[in-house]
């Protein structure tokens, strides 16, 4: 028989058993890989003739993302893949380099992340999870917009958005190639190359620092394949011979595969708005083929390297058993990049970088790729890894925002499976934050929190249908609106008509038949949806006053606005 004292203690005793129940639940792993201006079909769950075989067995024992997008650019994207706002909300309504007049001390322009968005790692950080970020950071380089400011217990990180992958050379002039490891300024090894040493660093943080079964959130941010374009000895010579049939004809097996693999319908067409404009592949000298397959043989091998450190961090996961227990996603930041040296830079000046390009590496054809030389893609090549997309990054057609994408998760029914929802870069917190069952929540170290603007996909992943949303972009005056069968954009000429175009994106998915003219009722209903879009986010207005983004190149060939012909400062 039990006395008070006994029956007294038990309900202390139950709600000890309730409190420490949370704790025994072992929290899911979260692992984000994100590869910088990989086009939509460079890896082979896309259809590209590239071996990625880690993210090929990623697909098989996951879910493919047939329809999911980023930003138009790469700081853009970071800011809403780590927040789950709209980057016009959370400081990058551009991209810090090209802030104009205009919206300089605008909300939402301050060219880092602000303290109205809550970041991922500081949520998870403050529900136990051990956070660490390697490579590219591009979200801000003062002390407080650091990732060791932004919730990340370990980092070692490239300050701007780019840089040379084997020394400490910048990506242009004026523009220092930064690193800070954990906030502090940091220096290179000689042995460097940024993906192997990216992926050291990352598995250095899993192994020493945290106890047995601590969950993790690791963000690894690879500057894989953004210019200039290079990689290790072995990887290049794997290569050799490759790409000497040209841009169509790879174009054109990458379509067939895709349509085989389901990823895109059975009635797409290819479209290429420069097939008129720069010189089919048999019109090119031998030189400017020989230098093209050089190229895109240089490309190849480092996503083939890409690859097989995401297959080094997979490979630890798995032989520590945690790799059921890690959410996994892989995607890439923007579409390829097409620009060349005559078109980098932040200002319209008439020759671009090419001079200095020039005068500071050795792009021989046999030296291209290596670690003394600087090569572009360029926008045929581009156009071919937006394959069967028109354009490229820094474009709101959809080459430039619809990205390759992948998701594993712990306990997934579906396996190969496609999802062809709509999705995008700001639905990854919500997501995570979902399968980790943990509420962001409304106020951050005394700041009222805006609402996030993503939603978790993770009932489309399970089969369930979700209400239907539209999503907007705006980027350098450019606009889009996607919702249902449906989608608009804007995009000042020669890239667009410089008026609203529509397209039935079930129909016709590479958006070859602008039906504005003939439909100007959805055409309307579309364009108010965006201004209220614009409105809702705080869209700031301001002329483009430079040429990146703006201006294409192909040997003598340059498609550029009517702005840029003239100007040489």
């Amino acid at each position: 028989m039990m006395n008070r004292f006994m029956w007294a203690m038990i309900p202390l005793a139950l709600a000890n058993i309730t409190s420490a129940a949370p704790q025994t639940q072992k929290q899911p792993n979260i692992l984000l890989i994100v590869a910088d201006d990989l086009g939509y079909s460079d890896i082979e769950p896309f259809g590209g003739e590239i071996p990625t075989p880690n993210l090929k067995k990623l697909a098989q024992n996951g879910t493919t993302l047939t329809d999911f997008h980023a930003g138009p650019t790469c700081s853009v994207t970071r800011s809403m893949l780590l927040t789950g706002n709209d980057h016009h909300q959370a400081g990058l309504g551009t991209m810090a380099e090209y802030l104009q007049p205009e919206q300089i001390g605008k909300a939402g322009y301050e060219g880092k992340l602000n303290r109205r968005v809550m970041t991922l790692p500081e949520v998870l950080k403050n529900n136990g999870y051990k956070t660490y970020m390697t490579g590219k950071w591009h979200l801000g380089g003062g002390e407080d917009s650091l990732p060791n400011a932004r919730g990340f217990d370990k980092s070692f990180i490239l300050v701007p958005g780019g840089a040379d992958h084997f020394k400490q050379i910048a990506l242009f002039p004026n523009y220092p190639a930064k690193y800070k490891e954990d906030g502090k300024d940091a220096s290179l090894p000689d042995n460097f190359y940024s993906t192997d040493f990216y992926t050291d660093k990352l598995l250095s943080y899993l192994k020493d620092d945290r106890k047995k079964g601590e969950p993790f959130f690791a963000y690894v941010a690879y500057t894989s394949p953004h210019w200039p374009l290079q990689a290790p000895d072995a990887y290049l010579k794997k290569y050799q011979g490759k790409y000497e049939d040209g841009y169509d004809v790879v174009r054109q097996q990458r379509l067939k595969k895709q349509i085989e693999l389901g990823i895109v319908p059975a009635n797409t067409k290819i479209n290429n708005p420069f097939k008129d404009k720069f010189p089919a592949w048999d019109k090119l000298t031998p030189w400017q083929k020989a230098d093209q397959a050089k190229t895109m043989q240089v490309y190849a091998a480092m996503i083939d390297n890409l690859d097989h450190n995401i297959g080094r961090i997979f490979k630890h996961l798995e032989e520590n058993g945690e790799l059921d227990n890690t959410i996994v996603l892989f995607i890439s930041d923007n579409g390829a990049e097409s620009s060349t040296p005559e078109s980098l830079g932040t200002t319209a000046h008439k020759n671009g970088i090419r001079k200095w390009v020039d005068e500071t590496f050795d792009n021989s054809l046999e030296n291209m790729g290596k670690d003394n030389s600087y090569v572009a893609l360029g926008p045929q090549w581009a156009q071919v890894s937006s394959t069967p997309y028109p354009y490229f990054k820094s474009y709101l057609a959809n080459g430039g925002i619809r990205v390759p994408a992948i998701i594993q998760y712990p306990n997934q029914k579906k396996k190969a499976n496609l999802n062809h929802d709509l999705a995008h870069v700001i639905d990854f917190v919500p997501t995570m934050l979902d399968l980790a069952n943990i509420q962001r929540p409304k106020t951050n170290q005394g700041e009222t929190l805006l609402a996030m603007e993503g939603r978790s996909i993770l009932p489309t992943l399970q089969g369930k249908k979700q209400p239907e949303r539209g999503i907007g972009w705006e980027f350098n005056t450019r606009r889009a609106y996607y919702q249902g069968d449906w989608a608009v954009q804007m995009q000042a000429p020669p890239y667009g008509t410089g008026q609203w175009e529509l397209y039935n994106r079930k129909n016709d998915p590479s958006f070859l038949h602008n039906l504005a003219l003939s439909n100007t009722k959805q055409t309307e209903k579309m364009a108010k949806a965006w201004d209220q879009y614009a409105k809702h986010v705080g869209v700031v207005y301001a002329p483009v006053r430079y040429k990146y983004g703006q201006m294409n190149c192909f040997y003598d060939t340059c498609v550029q606005p009517e702005f840029l012909k003239n100007q040489t400062d």
